[in-house]
């Protein structure tokens, strides 16, 4: 299985997916970087691979900086998400879910319950 990385253009993504790459890598974040929208990329793939049903090729977003990057690529159909450790605790992470836990908790200790 072949991985054509580094992709920033939908031009390599349909050649690598011509060539027969089981994935094709593009860095979103670091098209965001230089003030280009690496979500666009990810639309314009999908479009494309979607165009063509023959082709196999998985859309693996790489450099994912946060997570709308990775609520965006589900939305657009990626097929798999390379997820640093510090945007994948920020995935489980919510404010309300925060104070509710603390809340639940809170109520817990107050019962004087065990758990054995």
């Amino acid at each position: 299985m072949v991985n054509v990385t580094l992709c920033f253009s939908a031009n390599q993504a349909l050649l690598a997916a011509k060539a027969g790459a089981a994935f094709v890598s593009p860095f979103v974040g670091r098209l965001d970087d230089i003030s280009q929208d690496g979500m666009d990329l990810i639309s314009d793939i999908r479009e494309i691979y979607d165009n063509y049903p023959d082709l196999e090729t998985d859309i693996l977003v790489a450099s994912v900086r946060h997570p709308a990057h990775v609520l965006q690529s589900a939305r657009l159909g990626a097929d798999v998400c390379t997820i640093p450790p510090n945007v994948l605790r920020q995935l489980v992470r919510h404010p309300l879910t925060d104070a509710g836990i603390a809340a639940f908790l809170d109520d817990w200790k107050k019962s004087g319950q065990k758990i054995v």
